[in-house]
């Protein structure tokens, strides 16, 4: 099971990555239901486990990991 992010790196997340922040997909390590890459979306919010929750353009809301998944602030 993976390490929770520090105190101190889920405050740096929420401040790197506000509510309203856009950001653009460019690959999801997700093999079940990724999120097409080139999608944008917007944050709307950064959670305790440091999984930043997203309204993605088409409707999806599956949550970026910033170790895990590739993306650009927009």
């Amino acid at each position: 099971m993976p390490e929770l992010p520090s105190s101190k790196d889920i405050e740096r997340m929420r401040k790197m990555y506000p509510a309203g922040t856009k950001i653009r997909l460019n690959h999801m390590d997700d093999p079940f239901s990724p999120v097409p890459p080139g999608t944008i979306g917007e944050v709307t919010m950064v959670d305790d486990g440091g999984n930043i929750h997203m309204k993605w353009q088409n409707g999806r809301t599956l949550p970026l990991i910033e170790e895990a998944d590739d993306f650009t602030v927009i």
